[in-house]
């Protein structure tokens, strides 16, 4: 018996060799490709570009043309591509003068009908579908907003371009990725697990050839041989008192595993996604249009709910754009018949929590897709998170309040970091409160 022993601990020394030799393999790998990740992001930063034609470039003006531009033109405007409207490259050098742009944004029907010819071309180019008038808009917003835009053309044509390497799809130089590809890690591992195995049957063998030797032998004790010669009962085994307890023990475990899981999960929803009347894709609209979610729900940075769009937003751009599909129809039969599309909510919280979304999102900066998932990816959209007490909680105690620029925080901030304490987190400013959310 005690000559297999050092058979044991071969095998043994093997798995945890084959062990170690994967995670070193894995840890090589996720290195070399987040090294490659921090090449290339190095490689595409660039300068803030200088002033052009009067248009601002300082980073408030630019962030202020930037959030213009999400919430009012991006529904119809790619900086480079057409959408519904033509793209905004270069706009403030293709257009008759900056006069001119602010005028037509103000009012684009006014501009045309005063026979202008520029603004007839793009007119007719585009199916006579006029844009939307934006009068509120004061001249330094539309400037802010030309001011982005120019920032974001001067990227795209300073973006660097990498010399392609013959056999290189990817565009990027030799010696640029020394990641194992993950096709190589799958062969190694089934390499891994058959040699392995082999290691296992020699192992056997090993044994089955020194047992019979030993047998051969006769020069072993009574007892010795008893040890050499048992063979495994499973019958006794399995009837055994120890193996009923442990079978008892596992089933009674999972009984209550489940049990308490049910009834944890009492109320929640996540992963609902009800079927809504209208085929309305996220994907589409905000992943491959990238539309702002604060362009359709308009009540997310101002108001307690974030609003369910009306027929009236959809029109700003379906009044020109696949008005046959026989979804479009139903918006139009809605605004028809004066009656309103009856969405099905999915995020919906009992009457006794309090949330508010402009207090999020507004003032604390928290994205959309920290709470509904990555909704630009959803055809149908579904309840991402578990919206419960705890999950909430937990958020507050992980998250840092959003002090930048709010004189609010000043001299809260300054205690706080005379204690000591680290970064404030929603939970130092009363953010595990019962009365914050339930009064």
């Amino acid at each position: 018996m005690t000559q297999n022993r050092p058979l044991t601990r071969v095998f043994l020394a093997f798995t945890l060799a084959g062990s170690l030799l994967f995670t070193n393999i894995s840890r090589a790998q996720e290195a070399d490709q987040q090294n490659a990740a921090e090449g290339t992001q190095q490689g595409t930063e660039q300068a803030a570009p200088a002033t052009d034609g009067g248009l601002p470039a300082d980073d408030a003006s630019i962030s202020e043309g930037m959030s213009l531009f999400n919430s009012n033109c991006k529904s119809c405007h790619k900086i480079e591509g057409k959408l519904v409207g033509p793209a905004l490259k270069d706009v403030h050098k293709r257009a008759p003068s900056i006069d001119w742009i602010v005028d037509f944004v103000h009012n684009s029907s006014k501009v045309i009908a005063s026979g202008d010819a520029y603004a007839n071309k793009i007119y007719e180019e585009y199916n006579k579908t006029q844009m939307t008038a934006f009068p509120t808009l004061s001249r330094q917003q539309i400037l802010n907003i030309l001011g982005y835009i120019k920032q974001e053309t001067d990227a795209l044509a300073a973006a660097p371009t990498t010399t392609a390497v013959p056999g290189d799809a990817t565009g990027q130089g030799q010696g640029t990725d020394t990641g194992i590809p993950a096709s190589y890690m799958n062969i190694i591992m089934i390499a891994l697990v058959v040699v392995l195995l082999l290691i296992l049957v020699v192992l056997i063998l090993i044994t089955t050839v020194l047992k019979k030797y030993i047998n051969q032998k006769g020069e072993l004790e009574e007892a010795d041989k008893e040890i050499v010669d048992a063979s495994f009962n499973i019958n006794a085994v399995v009837k055994s008192k120890p193996f009923i307890f442990l079978v008892t023990f596992i089933s009674a475990a999972i009984v209550f595993k489940v049990v308490i899981h049910n009834l944890y999960a009492v109320g929640i929803q996540q992963g609902y996604a009800p079927k809504q009347p209208i085929a309305f894709s996220h994907k589409l609209h905000a992943g491959q249009y990238e539309i702002d979610c604060n362009y359709c729900h308009t009540g997310v940075r101002k108001s307690k709910n974030a609003n369910i769009p009306s027929p009236n937003i959809c029109m700003n751009c379906h009044v020109a754009i696949k008005t046959e599909s026989p979804e479009i129809q139903k918006i139009y039969a809605a605004i028809e018949n004066d009656r309103p599309i009856e969405w099905v909510r999915i995020h919906n919280l009992p009457d006794l929590a309090y949330f508010n979304h402009a207090q999020h999102v507004e003032v604390g900066g928290i994205e959309c897709q920290t709470c509904h998932g990555e909704v630009q990816e959803m055809e149908v959209v579904a309840q991402a998170s578990l919206l419960t007490m705890g999950w909430c909680i937990d958020c507050h105690r992980k998250t840092d309040v959003n002090t930048k620029g709010n004189e609010y925080y000043d001299n809260l901030v300054e205690l706080h970091n005379a204690e000591g304490k680290g970064a404030l987190k929603v939970e130092d400013i009363g953010g595990l409160e019962c009365s914050k959310c339930h009064y």
